[in-house]
């Protein structure tokens, strides 16, 4: 334990932690948020955020809601969803949060499946678009409407008993006299998270305050946050991932927390914050780095110094860590820049890339899904303090990570404090402890396919464990097999292929079939490069069609898949350039490819794919 990070042994609820923080460190920063009003950034100390809440517990606790009602907050990441989740919970009731950018029918099935009491969301517009859909919701009592800054037309007539109200209004029925429920115990629901739905409908996964309090304390013995240290919060509130360790860690620290204005803003936000840790996705350090390429590839000079600074400060990170040196053949690509000191690819090649950080992170994880080797050895090589973990939402979420002494970045890590794993049948991974879920919403045959009569849950990843460090190899269920018996894992298959510049998104396919395939959407301005580099038009879609461009993309493809078993290359390629999107449903609120979707959709490019492989 860190002597800077306090004992929060006695905290069993998230409200208990809340009031233990803001008696400890009142005038501590807390949140800080960038206000439209006055063009600047506002911030609360822990003394105002407890203030806040109660005022918004006492409006809640005004509203005439039933015991441990559910609440649905549809907000984006800020000062009023903090709140509101804070209120919801000092009341005794449960927080259902939801992705802020979800389509109106996911919203309204789980408005209606969580029997939800009230929503907050943006603008009445949104509310309109979630009561289009049609879906009868007999349990919703009010529909807040959050305030912007800017003037709000007047709510038109609903027609039905649901009254809609705006934030301001109802905060004021709440008054300091209106009596409080009684607050929560550890084994009431902390929330409500409704899962990807990468199959099916979308599942309420029950966390209580016990099961979130004891992953934080789990999380605080391996990776420690400190009072000075400044957190910029970007992942969706509605990711268990963000909600513990973005979030309600930060309270256990004492932390602050800034909220970025939005993903689009990330990069003008990181260098204004400067954040010492960051919460994210792969996703975003796949963004960053794909952009480095794009900017130094017009250079072979500044490729060669990044590739260098890249495999010296690989090595160095690994003589650091005592993990295997770096085999020659690894190393070749950037001989003989190597023989340039460190010190001078220090600044000319590593500070520049932290700073775009803000260059001041001290802890950067990883989690929701698998970090690219290529990725990791880039960041880590060049000074990037990259912590792989896994978990699961089931799991509250945090289940295994790697520390700042301890990193071995082909692995997601130890086992945190208090949770026991183990290996079970089709060498799946099995986890049982304090944090794992109390259950699904009113789902208990699905409950009980996934939980154990003794408390072990089937995390549905395939593992191993080499020197207590837990390696996922997969999900059992998207084990591709083809044809042939061979079991490929497409997700590492798409990581990898994704780590070239030129493929935006992949999504590789070949189940009963002789051989892998890949769909590949392409990044646009790689793709008008390469295609005047091969004489095509890349304005014209059936440029993407040729087979001049199959054999370029098939070729970055099978560099960029060098490492694994030749039956596991892909041997077609079918390319567009429209991504794949939460809005256009083939991605999940957690950025997961809803590959049953993706299979529909193209259908019929890769049936062509395989018929015109066979005619060959």
């Amino acid at each position: 334990m860190n002597p800077a990070t306090p004992d929060i042994g006695g905290m069993q609820t998230l409200p208990q932690l809340l009031a233990f923080r803001a008696g400890l460190s009142p005038q501590g920063e807390a949140y800080r948020a960038f206000d439209n009003a006055s063009g600047g950034w506002l911030s609360l100390s822990w003394a105002d955020t407890f203030a806040r809440v109660a005022r918004w517990s006492h409006a809640l606790a005004a509203s005439g809601l039933p015991g441990a009602a559910r609440v649905a907050i549809l907000l984006p990441n800020g000062l009023d969803a903090m709140s509101m989740d804070q209120a919801v919970l000092a009341t005794g009731c449960v927080p259902v949060p939801l992705h802020a950018i979800d389509n109106p029918g996911s919203i309204a099935y789980i408005l209606a499946d969580c029997e939800a009491s009230l929503l907050i969301v943006d603008h009445a517009a949104t509310w309109d678009k979630i009561r289009a859909v049609g879906v009868p919701f007999p349990n919703l009592k009010a529909v807040v409407v959050q305030e912007d800054g800017k003037p709000v037309a007047p709510l038109a007539d609903t027609g039905d008993t649901v009254s809609v109200l705006r934030l301001a209004d109802w905060l004021a029925l709440g008054k300091d006299n209106t009596p409080l429920p009684a607050p929560p115990t550890p084994d009431d629901l902390a929330a409500i998270v409704y899962t990807s739905g990468t199959t099916g409908k979308p599942k309420g996964v029950m966390l209580t305050h016990r099961n979130v309090v004891a992953n934080v304390q789990a999380v605080m013995a391996r990776v420690l946050p400190t009072a000075e240290d400044v957190f910029l919060s970007f992942l969706p509130l509605s990711h268990t991932f963000e909600r513990t360790a973005g979030y309600y860690l930060a309270i256990a620290t004492g932390s602050c927390v800034a909220y970025a204005r939005s993903v689009a803003q990330l990069g003008e936000d990181l260098k204004i914050v400067r954040p010492t840790v960051l919460i994210s996705v792969p996703r975003i350090y796949e963004r960053v780095y794909a952009k480095l390429l794009e900017k130094l590839a017009p250079s072979p000079l500044k490729m060669r110094l990044f590739a260098a600074a890249q495999t010296i400060g690989w090595r160095r990170f690994c003589a650091a860590q005592g993990l295997p040196a770096p085999g020659k053949s690894e190393e070749s690509a950037a001989a003989p820049w190597t023989a340039l000191p460190w010190p001078l690819l220090l600044h000319l090649v590593a500070k520049p890339l932290l700073a775009q950080f803000g260059g001041r992170v001290r802890v950067a994880v990883s989690g929701g899904a698998p970090l690219s080797p290529a990725i990791a050895h880039c960041f880590l090589g060049l000074g990037l303090p990259l912590l792989q973990g896994y978990g699961l939402t089931e799991t509250s979420p945090v289940v295994a990570a790697n520390g700042l002494d301890d990193n071995d970045p082909a692995t997601v890590g130890r086992v945190l404090s208090g949770i026991e794993v183990r290996i079970g049948d089709n060498r799946e991974l099995q986890v049982r402890g304090p944090s794992v879920m109390k259950g699904y919403w009113k789902r208990p045959e699905d409950t009980a396919n996934i939980v154990s009569a003794d408390g072990w849950l089937a995390t549905g990843d395939q593992a191993g464990i080499t020197d207590g460090r837990i390696r996922i190899l997969g999900r059992i269920k998207e084990i591709i097999v083809t044809s042939t018996g061979e079991k490929v894992p497409p997700g590492d298959l798409e990581l990898a292929i994704t780590a070239d510049p030129l493929f935006e998104q992949a999504f590789v396919v070949g189940e009963n079939r002789p051989f892998i395939a890949c769909v590949a959407v392409l990044q646009r301005d790689e793709w008008q490069r390469l295609a005047h580099e091969l004489g095509l038009d890349p304005q014209d879609p059936a440029s993407l069609r040729q087979p001049a461009a199959e054999r370029a993309a098939l070729a970055r493809i099978e560099r960029q898949t060098g490492s694994f078993a030749r039956y596991a290359v892909p041997r077609a390629v079918c390319l567009t350039l429209e991504p794949w999107t939460l809005e256009n449903t083939f991605m999940t609120p957690t950025l997961k490819l809803k590959r049953k979707q993706l299979m529909a959709h193209f259908e019929m490019q890769i049936d062509a794919m395989y018929r015109r492989q066979a005619s060959r």
